[in-house]
Formats: structure tokens, sequence, C-alpha cells
């Protein structure tokens, strides 16, 4: 883990405060990030498009202009793991019987778009509006957690300061590769280990994105003290998740540990290279943080995240190991103030984050995974946000779309060899779908 904090040859350090309003209102895809968190998005500059469109069809395996899609990568059920699962691991379970899921899709209009996104991030920063801010730069450092990529020109560390003397650690992966103009997110959930990380930040960079590597509060690379809530000159061990309700307060919340880190290095991104579209892609914990950041703030193009979340309606019925719950920062129980709507937050939060021109969302979640969010419950909500999200964008795949890709090709709590072919596909394609 890299944990000097001496600037290196050429490093760049905070940038001005006019600096980093012009990037927020700038922002990402020529000023479309700023005016979409507030409300429906605006559409793109002509300018914006003919880049956006350049980078999404110049990739290689897309294989350039006029080029015949390639179909998308399909696998069957792997039937040797299959025969060892239950009826449970095929059928609909008990809890979704009876339940009308249109009624819980509280996501109606772009003043319903508008409204959510304004509550999220009053209650994540209590009124002060998404931050300005943009983060320590460090370039050109050692990153022994990513010394087996290969394609690598440049790795930068960006550190986020955060309240109670915590800091967030994001490395900036610039390709060796021309880059494409597109930028990928990858976030790692509660430490899993790096296999499924660096596979696909690999398959990343081969493409040309720039890749920006993020892990979940006080794990792996983010492991550290914090102040004590009631007495800041004294610093206590890291906290697991779950004990973090003695600083959830009036005045702040926790949930900044998980996301204000994305919301900083994207202004970063906006203020210095301006990316033609952003990427997002987390497994587990990480695929909670790219529903919700995805759903926050529409910089955000096309999330994919992995065996993250279900509907709070379906929580007790996936069918191993034990109910899936979810993490502290996922229950209503610990945020009871974040997951306040009538409707449900994460059906909800499925549509926000689709919404938009150019947006999307593939959530892929593991029919026999052997964590979290298994089983074949999502179909009961598939058709009913996927049609949502249509209506919304006005039948138009370009004004926004969202999908599900079941996999059951393993049962591995992973992004399989499978669901990395399909996200790679569909950025290449710049299609949603599954």
């Amino acid at each position: 883990m890299h944990t000097s904090d001496e600037k290196g040859p050429g490093a760049a350090g905070p940038v001005s405060g006019a600096a980093s309003r012009r990037g927020v209102l700038g922002g990402i895809l020529g000023g479309l990030g700023a005016a979409a968190v507030a409300g429906a998005a605006a559409p793109a500059s002509a300018a914006t498009t003919r880049s956006a469109a350049r980078a999404t069809t110049g990739t290689a395996a897309a294989g350039g202009l006029g080029a015949k899609r390639p179909p998308r990568p399909a696998a069957p059920v792997n039937q040797e793991i299959a025969a060892r699962f239950g009826p449970e691991y095929r059928t609909l379970p008990g809890a979704v019987a009876g339940v009308d899921i249109e009624p819980l899709i509280g996501i109606h209009s772009a003043a319903d778009i508008a409204a959510r996104r304004t509550a999220m991030a009053d209650y994540i920063w209590k009124g002060a509006g998404l931050p300005t801010s943009l983060p320590e730069v460090e370039k050109g450092v050692d990153a022994p957690d990513f010394a087996s990529l290969t394609g690598v020109r440049r790795i930068d560390l960006l550190t986020v300061p955060l309240r109670y003397r915590v800091s967030a650690k994001v490395y900036d992966l610039l390709p060796r590769k021309g880059w494409n103009r597109r930028l990928a997110l990858y976030h790692n959930g509660h430490g899993e280990p790096f296999d499924t990380m660096l596979r696909t930040v690999q398959a990343l960079l081969d493409r040309g994105y720039r890749v920006m590597a993020y892990a979940m509060p006080f794990h792996h690379w983010n492991a550290q003290q914090i102040a004590d809530p009631d007495d800041p000159d004294t610093l206590l061990p890291g906290p697991s998740h779950k004990e973090l309700p003695p600083w959830e307060r009036s005045g702040f919340s926790t949930l900044t540990f998980f996301l204000e880190p994305l919301t900083v290095t994207l202004n970063y991104a906006a203020a210095t290279y301006r990316p033609a579209s952003v990427e997002m892609v987390g497994l587990s914990g990480g695929g909670w943080t790219t529903t919700v950041y995805s759903a926050l703030d529409p910089r955000v193009t096309r999330s994919y995240p992995v065996a993250g979340s279900l509907p709070f309606f379906l929580r007790p019925a996936s069918p191993k190991p034990s109910p899936t719950i979810g993490d502290f920062e996922q229950t209503k129980a610990a945020l009871p103030g974040f997951y306040a709507a009538e409707s449900d937050d994460f059906l909800d939060m499925y549509v926000l984050a689709s919404i938009g021109r150019g947006r999307g969302q593939l959530q892929i979640l593991n029919r026999f995974d052997d964590c979290c969010f298994n089983g074949v419950g999502h179909r009961a909500y598939h058709a009913p946000v996927r049609d949502r999200v249509a209506l919304l964008a006005g039948g138009r795949p370009e004004e926004g779309r969202w999908d599900i890709l079941e996999d059951a090709t393993h049962e591995d709590h992973t992004i399989s060899p499978h669901a990395l072919s399909v996200i790679l596909w569909d950025l290449d394609t710049s299609n949603i779908t599954t």
C-alpha cells in the first residue's frame, strides 16, 4: 500500500477554488453533469456529441465506423453447477407473491428525478450540495497493488480529505495505449481479493480507457485510523462499517466516506482532462456504491453494478448463504433518513442511474453467488424497471436504458469472464442490454 505523502516530480497540488468551480460547472460531457444534478440532463453540445461518438466508434473492438456490431456474448446456464442447487435457485421466491412492482417505483417524471437527487445530496452533505473541491494529486507513484498490470503509462495518486482525519486514496491509471477519451471507474467491495479488479482494469486499459480505482472506506489501501467523534485529538482503530453509527450525526453523514471520493475525483477529471464519457463498474459493496453514485450524479454515463443490491422487498428472499440484508450503508435501520422514500429506494435508484442522454445501467446478478443477492427474485422487477426507464426516456434508447444480466455461468462472488465480456461488449457498442 502506498502511504507516502511526498509529491513526486511534476506533482499537482490542490487546484484553486476558481478552477474547482470551473471544473464542476464545465462538468464531464461538456457541461452535462452540473445541470443534470439539479434535474433532467440537458442535451450535450454538438462538439461533445461528436467527441463521444469518435470515442465510442473508434475502439478496436467495435471495429470502427461503419463496422457491423458483433453480437452480444452469450453463455448457457452451467448445468453442472445448477445441479447442486435446489429449486429456490430457479423459481421466484414467495416474497414476490402478490407484490405489485409498479407502485414501488416512485420516479414518474423529470421533476421526480430532480427532487430525489436533491434529497439524496441534502442527506449526504446536509444541504451544502455536491462538493466542488479537488483532490491532492501525486503523479507517477509506485502502486504495488497494480504491479501486475501491463500497458500502464503512469499511475497517479489522488487523495481526498474527509472528516474525522480520514482521507480516501484513489489511483488514476493512464493507459500506454492512445487514450480513447473515456474514463472508467472501478470500485472494489468489502475486502474482495484483487483478482477481479485487476482483470477488469486490465481489460479496460487494453481498450484505451483511463481508469480510476477505488476501495471501500477503511478497506485495502484506505485502511486507517479515525478520530474519536467526541474527542478529535484521539485516534481510534479504523472501524468496520457496522461500527460507524457513532460518527453519524445531525450535521454529518458517514455516507460521505463512501461517496465524496467519487465526486471530488470526478471534479478533477472534469477540470483537467475532460473525458467524453464516464463508465462505472463495481463489485459487491462496490456494486452498491455504483448503484447509489450513478443515481446521484448523472456525470456517470453507463454503470455496471455487480452483486451489489436488491430492492428492499426482496432482501429476505435470497436463498444462500442466508437472507441478504446488506451492509450498514445499505440498510434502512442504519440510515432511515437516507432510505426514506415511500417507494422502494433501490428501484428508484436503478431508474435514476439510467435516465439522461447516453446514459444506461446494466445490473449484473449472479444466480449462484456464494455470498450475496443470489437466486432469481430479480426477475420480478426486471420488466417493470426496464419499462419505466423506457417510458421516461420517451422510447428513445439514447435518452436512457436499463437492463439485467443474470449470470448463471459460475458460483462465485465475482465479475465472471462472461459478465466482463458482456460489459466490454456493451461499452464497445454503447448499448445497455442483455
